[in-house]
């Protein structure tokens, strides 16, 4: 695990400076302390920070193959590199090393931009053919290693691996995007096709681009998707068979390291099914490492312990307190881009512990994309269900009116909650999810802008692009739809950039075997039997575990890794909620009603509404913004 950095030219190949290249990895040092090098040439230059996984002393980067005709900065892991090596080996390839980062090198210069079918792994990369005067930049299939990339004023494409890389040099923009604004406080996170700033762009997860000297920058092509088209055929225990196999093979094949290696482990299905596979598969004690909350209803580290002891794991524990909200300014550091997923901060905790004991760890992450184990995705469902029987001229006043009249009634318990489900099924299917994937309605969003951002906006609405992907998606129903905007969308934007930023903080590499993606081509095509039973999702993934694991590890309510932030802005942090809306940093912007946001924080302070994740995003946007030297 790495960090990346670069600039080439795309007129004129001018010479590179190769201090600016180090500065830019040079800002990026925590996720590779481990060596650093530059390569520059005529219009490239090419920048790595290391982190050393496999192959410790013996494969610096940037790395040239044996005829010296093709360079690489790469930022991840291959699983399946030792399988490509004898491959190719077969096929006349010589290596100097033993990792992974020379295979790619030779697959390039065998197969080509195909090559990038044959790598299963998590990776972003920055290989420069000298034959053909051409520089490939690629990101995996899910997204789970990013790339950032800005043209700049001097004809130049830069390109980091982090944001901060792109700040680091002195002729990139710093002007905020007002969309990216409008994003963020729908989602609580920038999506992979905004940035905050101007000009800077993000290659798409299962992307690639090709650019060339002496031509403009063309468009990122798209090299893998998922399909949710077809269907398995067999029975619950084939398939159940089936699932079994590609989930060893997903553990398994990330359990190569030459480093100590570990899990997080929340007591959730999915990192206690990752820990039940490693510990099959290791003949030592499998290192694990648990986040607890002071809240009681929110801690799981009971479970954790549970799953911990059944397998005989060295176990690690801590519990986070009000007063690591203190911490929030390292938080906005790591993140670059506003970021306002409260999980982050138990994310990095784990993180830190984690690194004190290894320098791998497995994590849960994917299974309730793949699988279908959000409760929004059970509602959509089952709203589906609803749509299918009454039609839309039915349902949109009925549901429409009843919507508009419910009370919004955060402090009742969930059955009471009927507002938005009425407003939901008052809308299309994907309309519908989009407003359950957000933080913020979009009306209320734009009730607490001002009026010159309501202009600047015009007609644009941050949940469009959400709704374009389901409406395109490869899928037969709105479940498969939802699930796959789940991965294409809210995975690799939110899910992916938390555990990414949080553990190259503390140049931790984590891995996502439920990632794999010959695991996740076969969800895809289960049936929706198989994902959904009754109120029960990720029902296989479960059913198949039942040998390992205790039902109530299996089936209880899903809590999910959140943060008691609500909690904390009503007692300890009540001043800092009152600070938000009187804030100088936003009101500088221009973006929102400054009579709005101080209801906001009135109303959640005193109990009328719960505004907690709202006043979360409020303060990671104003903290960000500083942060990042830029205003509206």
């Amino acid at each position: 695990m790495c960090g990346i950095a670069g600039l080439f030219h795309l007129g004129t190949p001018k010479p590179v400076d190769p201090f600016r290249v180090e500065r830019m990895c040079d800002a990026m040092v925590h996720r590779g302390p481990d060596g650093a090098g530059v390569w520059t040439d005529a219009g490239i230059g090419l920048g790595h920070r290391r982190l050393s996984i496999i192959d410790l002393e013996g494969s610096p980067q940037p790395m040239h193959s044996a005829d010296g005709e093709t360079v690489i900065a790469f930022n991840g892991e291959i699983y399946n590199f030792r399988e490509l090596r004898r491959e190719l080996e077969g096929q006349g390839a010589r290596f100097r090393t033993d990792g992974d980062t020379e295979v790619i090198l030779a697959a390039w210069q065998r197969w080509g931009i195909d090559c990038l079918d044959r790598l299963n792994g998590m990776f972003a990369f920055a290989l420069y053919d000298k034959r053909k005067k051409e520089l490939l930049l690629a990101r995996d299939r899910l997204g789970v290693k990013p790339l950032f990339m800005a043209e700049l004023s001097d004809g130049s494409m830069a390109f980091a691996s982090e944001l901060k890389g792109l700040l680091a040099h002195p002729l990139l923009r710093r002007e905020a995007d007002p969309k990216a604004v409008e994003d963020y406080m729908a989602w609580g996170y920038v999506p992979d096709h905004r940035s905050i700033l101007k000009g800077v762009e993000k290659l798409p997860a299962g992307h690639f681009r090709v650019l060339k000297h002496g031509a403009s920058a063309p468009p990122p092509r798209q090299w893998w998707d998922i399909s949710f088209a077809d269907r398995h055929k067999g029975s619950t225990k084939d398939l159940s068979a089936e699932l079994m196999h590609h989930l060893r093979e997903g553990v398994t094949s990330r359990m190569v390291s030459d480093v100590p290696l570990g899990a997080f482990l929340s007591g959730g299905v999915d990192s206690s099914s990752v820990v039940a596979l490693m510990a099959e598969a290791s003949s030592e004690p499998v290192n694990t490492c648990s986040i607890g909350f002071d809240v009681a209803d929110l801690d799981e580290t009971g479970y954790a312990k549970q799953v911990a002891d059944l397998f005989s794991t060295n176990h690690h524990s801590q519990t986070v307190q009000p007063d690591d909200f203190q911490e929030i300014d390292r938080l906005v550091s790591m993140f670059d881009e506003p970021f306002a997923d409260a999980s982050a901060l138990p994310t990095w905790r784990v993180c830190q512990l984690a690194r004190e004991h290894v320098t791998v760890a497995l994590s849960g992450d994917g299974a309730d994309e793949a699988f279908a184990g959000y409760r929004r995705q059970v509602f959509h469902a089952r709203e589906e269900q609803a749509r299918a029987v009454l039609p839309a001229y039915l349902r949109k006043p009925i549901f429409g009116g009843l919507g508009a009249i419910w009370p919004k009634a955060d402090w009742a318990p969930r059955h009471f909650r009927a507002k938005s489900t009425f407003q939901s099924l008052a809308a299309d299917g994907e309309v519908g999810y989009a407003r359950a994937l957000s933080v913020i309605p979009s009306e209320h969003r734009h009730a607490i802008f001002s009026e010159p951002m309501r202009r600047e906006l015009g007609d644009y609405r941050a949940e469009q692009p959400l709704i374009d992907l389901m409406k395109h998606a490869p899928g037969r129903s709105g479940l498969d739809r939802a699930q796959y905007a789940d991965l294409k969308f809210w995975m690799p934007g939110d899910i992916l950039t938390k555990v990414d930023r949080t553990s190259m903080s503390v140049s931790l590499e984590a891995r996502e075997p439920l990632l794999d993606h010959r695991l996740i081509e076969f969800a895809a095509r289960l049936p929706q039997k198989e994902r959904i039973r009754g109120r029960q999702g990720k029902w296989l993934l479960k059913h198949t575990m039942e040998r390992y694991l205790p039902d109530n590890i299996l089936y209880r309510q899903k809590q999910g890794f959140v943060t008691p932030i609500s909690q904390w802005f009503r007692g300890p942090l009540a001043s800092q909620a009152k600070a938000i809306a009187a804030s100088a940093g936003l009101a500088k912007t221009g973006w929102f009603d400054s009579k709005a946001l101080t209801r906001i924080a009135d109303d959640h302070i005193e109990g009328r509404t719960d505004n907690g994740r709202i006043l979360w995003q409020l303060l990671m946007l104003q903290k960000s913004i500083k942060h990042l030297g830029i205003v509206g």
